[in-house]
């Protein structure tokens, strides 16, 4: 047995080889291959957690492991040989083991707390490390992996919206403060706006709306919540609204109404954080800019729900800032108003009842229909001007641009002029009876909409008596046709007299002139059924015999005689 020998008063005495033992070298291998286990099975969600913890975690434990397993081999190797260690009443050989358990443990412990107690979040402390691990999973590009990082976004969402930079109420401070001099951000704003830039990557965009769209949920809840409008989120809604319009199964879709989605189409609670705030709609700029590549292979169901999202918007605005121009908000109405402008597409077309453009047809009428509704509710305000210089923008409102957006449905309408049948039932039924026959739209404001659409119908026919041209023709041609030659006496019409009864002057007045002057302007004036008489100077509509009608039906309007050709 070794004697104890001490050297300038330390004492030193050999390690016995059948101490206790607490934790050696064997339990240091068993324990970090179950720990390699568990690190190397763990998905993609956890490695990310534990690359973005506010620690360098994987550094730190790399190092204690491999310090803990040198120190546990050597102390088996003092053990064996029985190497001389210092006496001392703190650091005993079982202390000493109890502290490298304690620090293979204390490893694990933080490995575990960081992946599934406490996730970490984008922060001060670890701004640069969450900046590089999200770009590196963008820069891949897996969906898989995408869909999991999209869910963990969904924790930093308030950091990331308190961080960056708020550029509108910046350009407010700086119109205060113009000497001051600019200073760079700090670094967690810095990145914090670089991610929300990184965050528009489309194919993260699409990940979000798919598998994670809480995380949109909480970036715009925040920016609610805060007024945090001015972030550079643009791209980022831009890209989402357009992947979500583009996936069926998006919450576009399922927050429909209630009667086809339940308490979530009741709700609507992302719908309504997104878009029912005109202020966060309009400081961002872009949430209802359209991608004009698929904006063209859109169908029906698409632009309703593009519509549903414009119509919050719309009603927030009506309700706080109407008299305020709004350019997303036109530039919306410019979007859906051209969703039916290929009809023209159906001439000559036997079946169009099931065509996606009358479906779209449809979905713009009924757009014009529930923004008048929506005016309503807010009441027709006093001093409304009903005729509007039509060049100042500045000077219209609302009920212009609804009257617009129906004038220009009316002109893409008017293109469709065969068949019989299918024209009438285009510009007749799917138009025409919905904005003015059986006291449709019969409200305060739909009557000041009607007002300004019949003066824009008429104002475009009227042009032509100074510059003959196809779009005036075309729009004589759509009133001829759902009006008729001759004034009605039913009540159904009333909204529409006092515009026939114009049309019909003007046409009985120029129609001579312009078929002398230009046949071919003429001619798109008259649709399938109707048709000019030159010799007899009248324009005669035809019914031909069919179902139980036996014989062919002629309605006439006679035409004054061209006076010269020197009016142009």
């Amino acid at each position: 047995m070794s004697v104890e020998q001490c050297f300038i008063g330390l004492c030193f005495f050999p390690l016995d080889k059948n101490g206790q033992k607490l934790f050696g070298f064997s339990e240091f291998l068993a324990g970090l291959a179950l720990m390699v286990l568990a690190w190397t099975i763990a998905d993609v969600r956890y490695r990310f957690r534990i690359r973005t913890a506010p620690i360098p975690l994987q550094h730190l434990t790399f190092a204690v492991v491999a310090a803990v397993g040198v120190l546990t081999l050597l102390t088996d190797l003092w053990r064996a040989e029985q190497w001389l260690v210092p006496r001392g009443n703190f650091l005993t050989p079982t202390t000493w083991q109890a502290i490298l358990a304690g620090l293979f443990l204390l490893t694990f412990l933080a490995w575990a707390w960081f992946a599934f107690i406490r996730p970490p979040t984008f922060g001060k402390s670890n701004a640069k490390r969450f900046a590089q691990t999200l770009y590196s999973f963008v820069l891949k590009g897996s969906p898989l992996e995408l869909a999991v990082i999209a869910d963990e976004l969904t924790y930093s969402a308030k950091a990331l919206v308190r961080h960056a930079t708020d550029r509108e109420r910046l350009g407010r401070s700086e119109e205060r403060g113009a000497d001051k001099p600019h200073s760079d951000p700090p670094n967690v704003e810095a990145y914090a706006n670089d991610l929300l830039l990184l965050i528009a990557d489309k194919r993260l965009c699409r990940a979000i709306v798919a598998s994670s769209p809480i995380t949109a949920f909480a970036l715009f809840k925040e920016m609610g919540e805060t007024k945090k409008y001015g972030i550079q989120i643009d791209t980022f809604a831009k890209n989402l609204v357009n992947e979500a319009l583009a996936n069926k199964d998006s919450f576009l879709y399922h927050e429909a109404d209630g009667y086809q989605s339940g308490l979530i189409g009741y709700h609507k609670p992302l719908s309504q954080v997104m878009f029912a705030n005109y202020q966060l709609v309009k400081t961002v700029g872009s949430m209802l800019d359209l991608d004009f590549s698929r904006r063209a292979e859109w169908d029906a169901d698409q632009w309703e729900a593009y519509c549903r999202i414009v119509l919050l918007t719309f009603r927030d605005y009506v309700d706080s800032y109407f008299w305020e121009h709004s350019f997303v908000l036109f530039r919306a109405k410019g979007y859906i108003e051209n969703a039916a402008s290929d009809l023209y597409k159906l001439n000559e077309l036997t079946s169009t009842w099931n065509a996606g453009s009358v479906r779209r047809l449809s979905i713009v009428v009924e757009f014009i229909k529930d923004a008048v509704k929506i005016l309503d509710e807010k009441g027709v305000p006093k001093h409304i001007r009903l005729r509007v210089h039509e060049n100042r923008l500045s000077d219209q409102t609302f009920y212009d641009h609804i009257a617009s957006m129906a004038f220009e449905t009316i002109f893409y309408a008017s293109a469709v002029r065969s068949p019989r049948w299918e024209c009438w039932n285009i510009q007749r039924n799917s138009v025409w009876a919905e904005l003015f026959n059986f006291g449709e739209l019969d409200t305060p404001a739909g009557r000041v909409v009607k007002f300004k659409l019949r003066r824009l119908l008429y104002d475009e026919v009227v042009r032509m008596d100074r510059l003959p041209n196809f779009k005036g023709a075309k729009i004589l041609g759509f009133c001829l046709n759902v009006m008729g030659l001759h004034l009605s006496d039913g009540r159904y019409d009333k909204d529409s007299r006092a515009l026939h009864k114009a049309i019909l002057s003007w046409t009985k007045k120029n129609f001579a002139w312009l078929h002398a002057y230009n046949p071919r302007v003429a001619e798109a004036c008259l649709v399938e059924g109707i048709t000019y008489e030159v010799e007899n100077h009248r324009i005669v509509r035809t019914r031909p015999a069919e179902d139980l009608r036996r014989e062919a039906e002629h309605i006439y309007l006679d035409v004054d005689p061209a006076p010269d050709l020197k009016r142009v």
